[in-house]
């Protein structure tokens, strides 16, 4: 599933209008000029991106400008509407934003974009942002979209869970178990040793795409080749994973199904690969009844890594793009950045902004009052760089791979899987 729809769990309808100005779909063109002379704006996301009191916020400060918000409720929608128009030539908002999940293939139509050093604010740089997450946006030199949100990786644990089977439930405790992905797995063959019908996590696709997420090279090299049949970390982290599957580790759930959620009340697994927005997710499935029975940890294994997040972009059909990415600045500004925090979750990817109190003092009742503004904080220093991406890494991950490792945990063999895994990634990036 992709990252930011994965994000809340559920595809969220179109909310009511953000102001009288306010329209909701995604249907529509970049704006104009309206009858009383103002620029028109239009801006496209999807899901949740904290902009209902902002956009409001920006018309009051800018009376010049009329902002038309285009808000879709499913990812894949939105970004199939933004393929399809890429490819008529029209029909494009002046702002529209991109998931992480779908940014390689926008970046293969870079020309479709503005480069924001050239129309963008002069003081507005890469450098406001976390280096890998401007790195994530940048092709040849032109950097095509500002930074919105982004999905920092802790580790999610069910306390009662880890004590019925003797293994340390504190913070400084766990830290060991956590260390690497192989003290990880190893606590995974303690704890079904002791439990027996539990499970240690949800689902191998859940743990692969976490590891993979931090690996240098992924699903393709920094020239856009693909080397899934070459890569000897993907394929180090595949049996890894697939080992655990053997050994009764994964509760074989497919992430955000009925089974999957009801999981969580039913204590189904002990562990849960946890991004910053999967926070939400665990409070809104496990419900009150769990609450302070799971708990955060900013130990992950093999250091952070980044799961989610998208990125505001000035499409070349816009018929106002330096206005356009002076709004789109402005969105992503500290600022903003902390007020769409506060009102939707969306974890900061301004380098000012992960320093604000507002954001370090965030604290979280349900997970026993943890400080997880500084602990995601923390996490998303720890991501060394952007991993390269290409054109069908998304599909790879989200359709190839997923599919590959559920049918493991159905009974396919895992020589026939990884086969199956390389000739459908193969086949993707046609």
């Amino acid at each position: 599933m992709p990252y930011r729809s994965s994000r809340w769990a559920i595809a969220l309808a179109c909310t009511a209008a953000l102001a009288a100005s306010a329209a909701c779909g995604s249907s529509g063109s970049s704006g104009g000029t309206t009858a009383d002379g103002k620029i028109e704006l239009t801006v496209a996301t999807f899901n949740e991106f904290g902009y209902e009191d902002l956009l409001p916020e920006y018309e009051k400060a800018h009376p010049n400008v009329k902002v038309v918000a285009r808000k879709t409720g499913k990812a894949d929608d939105h970004h199939q509407n933004l393929f399809t128009k890429i490819a008529a030539g029209s029909g494009l908002s002046d702002i529209e934003a991109v998931e992480e999940g779908y940014l390689p293939q926008v970046l293969s139509k870079a020309d479709k974009f503005n480069n924001l050093l050239e129309i963008g604010p002069a003081d507005v740089k890469p450098d406001r942002w976390l280096a890998w997450k401007s790195e994530s946006a940048t092709k040849n030199g032109s950097f095509i979209g500002y930074g919105t949100d982004i999905g920092p990786l802790a580790m999610c644990y069910r306390k009662d869970l880890f004590e019925a089977a003797g293994l340390p439930s504190d913070p400084a405790g766990v830290k060991a178990i956590f260390a690497t992905w192989d003290s990880y797995f190893a606590a995974g063959e303690q704890f079904k040793a002791k439990t027996g019908d539990k499970a240690w996590f949800d689902s191998a696709a859940q743990v692969f795409n976490a590891m993979v997420n931090q690996e240098k090279v992924g699903y393709y090299d920094a020239s856009d080749k693909l080397v899934v049949d070459t890569n000897p970390d993907l394929k180090s982290d595949w049996d890894k994973v697939t080992a655990a599957v053997a050994k009764g580790q994964s509760a074989k759930l497919v992430a955000f199904s009925n089974e999957w959620n009801t999981g969580f009340k039913n204590a189904a697994f002990a562990t849960k690969t946890c991004p910053s927005w999967m926070l939400g997710v665990v409070e809104k499935q496990a419900g009150p009844e769990n609450a302070g029975k799971w708990a955060v940890t900013d130990a992950f294994p093999d250091g952070g890594g980044n799961w989610g997040g998208s990125f505001l972009t000035v499409p070349k059909q816009s018929k106002h793009p330096k206005e356009a990415a002076e709004l789109a600045a402005w969105l992503t500004a500290p600022e903003q950045q902390i007020k769409a925090f506060t009102a939707k979750g969306t974890f900061p990817s301004q380098v000012q902004a992960l320093t604000s109190p507002a954001l370090l003092d965030q604290t979280s009742a349900y997970f026993g009052d943890t400080k997880v503004g500084a602990l995601f904080a923390e996490q998303a220093k720890k991501v060394p760089a952007a991993q390269p991406k290409g054109p069908a890494s998304g599909t790879i991950q989200d359709k190839v791979f997923n599919s590959a490792l559920q049918a493991v945990e159905q009974g396919t063999s895992v020589d026939d899987a990884w086969k199956q895994a390389v000739e459908g990634a193969q086949k993707a990036a046609k």
